[in-house]
């Protein structure tokens, strides 16, 4: 019994043999295989790209012609650089007489000849008479602060995600915003691009004669301090190329040279044909929606980890010709 049992077990040996290797193959070929893999191409277990929310690109790709408004000539401003044309559109709504003031010195020429008289990094860049030498014509010398309005009947856009400095925080018409609903206050908030005006200590001692264009990351301590005028539409590549100047907050010494200002003029008192045709996405669409949530939630090739949340300055206005 032995012998024909030990003849069996030596029968059964080879096709156990066969069997392991024919299990071993496949494992040690999956094995070689992940050791070829490069090992900065970690397996994606995103869902499908066809069920993730689109991006961007695809947002506006989308858009209808609806979704986009052209901007007022009679509110924009274009200041001519030797580099080219930086456009600046204008917030009446919540800055009426600080704006009224500027159109006053912009038709009167009281910009041309002037130059960019501070650059300081990752803050603003600023232009005006510095040395308070020149004539203000018929432009009121001071006026009162114009920092917050009534939020009635003021359009406004929330985000969806808490704000740091104020209790919502997102659009009003096209510009980044916030608002108190408690007390029914809204103000226009320092994103990059945003233009502000000037002032002393004293609120009421500004008059648009010394404006500041954003280049840095968000000053929001800002908000509710200085009449905010509007914001760059285009051309902001002009200024925060700049070079910064060597002075105290970044103003230019008397040897550093300054970027001159050509001219500046409201678009309406330029011909049509030399106007820069530009529209702006408007906030109170479905497309805009969509866009915050993209921006939001980035899910395309190179972002790995959605934030899930927006900050009212991450959202940049998409503005193109047409």
């Amino acid at each position: 019994m032995q012998t024909i049992k030990a003849r069996l077990d030596l029968l059964a040996r080879p096709a156990l043999l066969l069997a392991a290797a024919a299990l071993l193959v496949p494992a040690t070929r999956t094995w070689a295989n992940e050791r070829s893999a490069p090992a900065s191409a970690p397996t994606d277990t995103r869902a499908p790209l066809a069920h993730l929310p689109p991006n961007e690109a695809r947002v506006l790709a989308e858009t209808k012609p609806s979704d986009w408004r052209p901007l007022d000539p009679q509110n924009t401003l274009y200041m001519q650089l030797p580099a080219g044309r930086v456009i600046i559109e204008l917030a009446p709504r919540f800055a009426p007489r600080y704006i009224a003031n500027i159109k006053k010195l912009v038709r009167e020429h009281y910009f041309d000849g002037l130059a960019i008289e501070r650059v300081q990094d990752d803050f603003v860049v600023q232009w005006g008479d510095s040395n308070h030498t020149r004539s203000l014509g018929t432009a009121e010398k001071t006026l009162p602060a114009e920092f917050i309005v009534s939020s009635k009947d003021v359009p406004f856009t929330a985000l969806p995600d808490p704000d740091t400095y104020a209790p919502e925080a997102g659009f009003a018409g096209e510009f980044p915003a916030a608002r108190d609903p408690k007390i029914g206050r809204e103000w226009l908030v320092h994103c990059y691009g945003m233009v502000g005006a000037g002032r002393d200590d004293d609120v009421d001692s500004g008059n648009g004669s010394e404006l500041y264009a954003v280049i840095g990351q968000a000053p929001r301590q800002l908000d509710r301090n200085v009449a905010l005028i509007g914001r760059v539409v285009e051309g902001m590549p002009l200024l925060s190329s700049l070079p910064r100047g060597s002075g105290q907050l970044g103003f230019y010494s008397s040897k550093e040279p300054r970027e001159p200002i050509e001219s500046m003029r409201l678009a309406a008192d330029v011909p049509p044909d030399q106007r820069s045709h530009l529209e702006v996405l408007r906030t109170d669409t479905r497309a805009f929606a969509a866009l915050i949530e993209a921006r939001r939630n980035r899910r395309d090739a190179w972002y790995k980890v959605p934030a899930g949340r927006i900050d009212v300055c991450n959202v940049p206005i998409p503005v193109r010709s047409r």
